[in-house]
């Protein structure tokens, strides 16, 4: 007979780690919300992508192309250093609806000035939230995340800067 319990399961799935079981499950549940609010990015990324309009079309696409595929690219690299350490990750849609912090943006249109301010502001709170999980991180002595994250935050500082000096205007 299988051993089917909840405990079990997980156990099946402890990827072995020299992290303390405290250290595993907190630098974990930090790593899967932060996937949640990168998933929640790069879609409204996308989505502003894909409705982009205006005089400044092409740049503004192609920019908002280029920052979807970076963030995209971070989200294995997330959620496969949670399993390297021992933990679990997002299993769904619905999962990342209850962990991102990121608002969503369903409205039917938004002004491409707007889509830049908005699509600034949350790379630059995804900056915030890079930070605590890296303090995290550091105060369990994770230097492997740690290092990952340094990446993420300076990819995240220029697409803040990019969208911002994008977003000014003309004087």
């Amino acid at each position: 007979m299988t051993n089917t319990s909840p405990t079990f399961r997980q156990s099946q799935l402890a990827t072995p780690t020299d992290l303390e079981t405290n250290a595993t499950r907190d630098i974990a549940a930090a790593l899967t919300a932060l996937l949640a609010d990168t998933f929640a990015l790069y879609l409204k990324t996308k989505n502003f992508h894909w409705h982009m309009s205006g005089p400044h079309f092409r740049d503004y696409h192609l920019m908002l192309d280029d920052q979807g595929a970076q963030i995209f690219a971070t989200t294995d690299d997330i959620a496969e250093r949670a399993r390297k350490i021992g933990g679990t990750t997002l299993r769904s849609i619905g999962h990342i609806s209850r962990l991102q912090r990121l608002l969503d943006n369903d409205a039917e249109y938004v002004t491409p000035m707007d889509m830049l301010a908005e699509l600034r502001d949350d790379n630059k709170q995804l900056v915030a939230i890079l930070r605590e999980v890296h303090e995290l991180a550091s105060s369990y002595n994770d230097y492997a995340t740690t290092s990952v994250i340094e990446v993420w935050i300076d990819e995240a500082e220029r697409r803040t800067w990019f969208l911002f000096e994008a977003s000014r205007r003309s004087e």
